[in-house]
């Protein structure tokens, strides 16, 4: 019985009926105990399953009244004269031979329609990438803060897009997602200070969804060493995670936000990501996500478009696998070092954060 109104109360916290004080104490309740939130979002996509269902069975309703409706008109006939079905047949005999050949374009256009599709919007419509998508100048995006006046971007080069970063190596490579950097040519990023260093796209990779930045400013002090490391292998379920972004782009305040590890797999069982609880918004592409010994284990890059605080981040490991790939294809990039050691281990979470967020960078994407 316990369950019944359990799930009576999750339906009514997702369809908004909830009077404010009791939802606020549902939110809570939600925050505070791992089983009810995950609930949560089980019930979420199971209602969006049950609404993709709901339309299918509509659709099925309506060609069945449609077809009951052509019967009793004679437009078809399902029992059969034998004078209908030969009309058929013989219309079929001598058409057959174009009917095949239309066919077979069809199925061809429809399988080339379906692939470009898939390579050009290769995410589903039920996820939502986190990177901030712009066609503005640069006057017009620094119009909308008031801490950055001047920049290195050209003045009328529009700015394609714009995200989060961190650095891999000391020497100034960093890692975004790839999707932060479409349509763009190059790159700045900002430091939680304001302050803004040129950068290059050193490599990207569309399919695992991240590349690499490379800073190339005489402003940039390389740093020697990283406090915290990027893990080899996939973190555990239920670890607490945290991340640092720029979710209030272009403003260069940089955010904190926690959550844990709900499953090793990604949206629809994706191997490439993880799935984290935790709430996340455009901008926070691109951004690290720390266990709390302060090991990179993974990249910000998705949210569940229809269920609240349903994120996705691409494993952490791919970052070894990029960084290889970057290597074979461009010799001067064999110096970049990452560290598999973290400094952070036994220092409290105030602790980390502030020795961390100085190597996190708001990135914005421009095409020259």
């Amino acid at each position: 019985m316990e369950d019944i109104l359990l799930l009576q109360a999750i339906e009514r916290y997702l369809d908004g009926t909830m009077l404010p004080a009791e939802r606020a104490y549902f939110e809570e309740l939600r925050n505070n105990t791992h089983e009810i939130d995950q609930m949560v979002v089980e019930h979420s996509m199971f209602l969006h399953q049950m609404d993709s269902f709901s339309g299918r069975q509509t659709m099925q309703h309506s060609l069945q009244n449609v077809h009951a409706k052509l019967l009793s008109m004679g437009d078809i006939n399902e029992g059969g004269e034998q004078t209908a079905k030969t009309k058929v047949v013989n219309i079929w005999n001598k058409y057959k031979r174009v009917a095949t050949i239309a066919a077979a374009v069809g199925g061809g256009i429809a399988l080339m329609i379906s692939t470009l599709v898939a390579y050009f919007n290769p995410i589903s419509p039920d996820v939502t990438r986190l990177g901030v998508q712009l066609k503005q100048t640069q006057n017009q995006v620094a119009a909308l803060s008031n801490e950055i006046i001047k920049s290195k971007i050209p003045t009328k080069a529009p700015i394609t897009g714009g995200g989060s970063s961190f650095l891999i190596d000391g020497k100034g490579y960093l890692i975004t997602n790839a999707h932060v950097l479409d349509g763009a040519t190059s790159a700045t990023v900002y430091n939680e200070e304001g302050k803004e260093f040129s950068a290059i796209i050193a490599y990207k990779n569309d399919e695992k969804d991240l590349a690499i930045l490379k800073i190339e400013d005489e402003d940039f002090q390389p740093i020697k060493n990283l406090p915290y490391s990027i893990r080899k292998t996939n973190a555990d379920l239920g670890d607490e995670i945290y991340t640092i972004g720029f979710p209030n782009f272009p403003r260069t305040d940089v955010v904190y936000n926690v959550g844990y590890l709900s499953s090793v797999k990604g949206y629809n069982g994706d191997t490439l990501t993880c799935q984290i609880q935790m709430s996340a918004n455009p901008g926070n592409s691109g951004g690290p996500v720390f266990n709390k010994k302060g090991e990179v284990i993974g990249v910000l890059s998705t949210k569940l478009s229809k269920a609240d605080g349903v994120s996705f981040a691409i494993k952490s490991k791919n970052i070894y696998q990029l960084v290889e790939d970057f290597k074979k294809a461009d010799t001067t990039s064999s110096n970049i070092k990452m560290l598999n050691t973290t400094t952070l281990n036994n220092d409290d979470r105030v602790s980390q954060v502030k020795k961390i967020s100085n190597y996190v960078y708001m990135v914005k994407a421009y095409r020259k």
